[in-house]
């Protein structure tokens, strides 16, 4: 009870936080881990959880017009692609050498989440072609979200504004889309293996609805960089107490 208890709360505070400023899975793959989920498990878990946030965006998306179904789904496709590849591919790394590789790349990318470059709502001159960031780079982020999540949305939306050239609205709303698309696919996976577990995903969903509707409807005007600040420190504070706990940090027996 007192697991489902924290992994309720995490999810809601990452809900709040990822509607104002992003990087809620920073918080939610290490609560998971930190919960005694095994590193499959929880990856299938955040994938679960994570699942209802990105599809309700995108469903608002298509709903309000922001973004054109005949323009969307070839890169959706491709995201879909690329995940469902990655999410195979991680189901034959080892638990124990993956519980060791969770931790370090949610670390890498808490420090590029912390220091990644501001974006504008300039437009500018695509630097690559439609079809190279389709058939390369789309797939890649996805196959990255399909191998572990954290920080999907943001790559899909810098990608978008730096060589795409897009602005940062329209590159927002794609993203939410190809996300959508990588976490249906690497869920799938995830189902098919049952390293989901329901109960913990499912509390999780509703705390994510919680902390996004209290994201949206909040009218403090908080400075998204000490939103980021927050973010990192709550992951590398819950991936220490995990790393701890695994006995990491224990002096050798004599």
């Amino acid at each position: 009870m007192e697991s489902l208890l924290f992994l309720f709360i995490a999810a809601s505070v990452a809900g709040f936080i990822d509607t104002l400023a992003g990087g809620g899975g920073l918080i939610t793959v290490p609560a998971l881990i930190l919960s005694g989920i095994p590193p499959h498990t929880a990856l299938g878990t955040n994938k679960l959880q994570s699942s209802m946030g990105s599809g309700t965006a995108t469903f608002m998306m298509f709903r309000k017009g922001r973004v054109c179904w005949n323009s969307a789904k070839h890169l959706m496709l491709a995201a879909f692609i690329g995940s469902l590849m990655g999410t195979v591919a991680v189901q034959y790394i080892d638990s124990n050498v993956l519980s060791f590789v969770i931790p370090a790349v949610l670390v890498l990318i808490a420090i590029y989440f912390l220091f990644a470059p501001q974006l504008n709502e300039a437009n500018r001159s695509p630097k690559m072609s439609e079809t190279l960031f389709r058939r390369l780079l789309v797939p890649a982020i996805g196959w990255y979200d399909g191998m572990f999540g954290p920080g999907t949305g943001s790559f899909f939306a810098l990608a978008g504004v730096s060589l795409r050239g897009q602005g940062l609205i329209d590159a927002t709303v794609i993203a939410k889309t190809l996300n959508f698309a990588t976490n249906i696919a690497s869920l799938t996976v995830f189902l098919i293996a049952g390293k989901v577990v329901w109960l913990a995903g499912l509390t999780m969903m509703v705390g994510q609805f919680l902390g996004a509707l209290g994201g949206s409807l909040c009218l403090l005007r908080i400075n998204p960089k000490y939103l980021r600040i927050l973010v990192v420190a709550m992951c590398l504070a819950m991936l220490a107490r995990y790393a701890f706990s695994a006995g990491w940090f224990a002096w050798p027996a004599h």
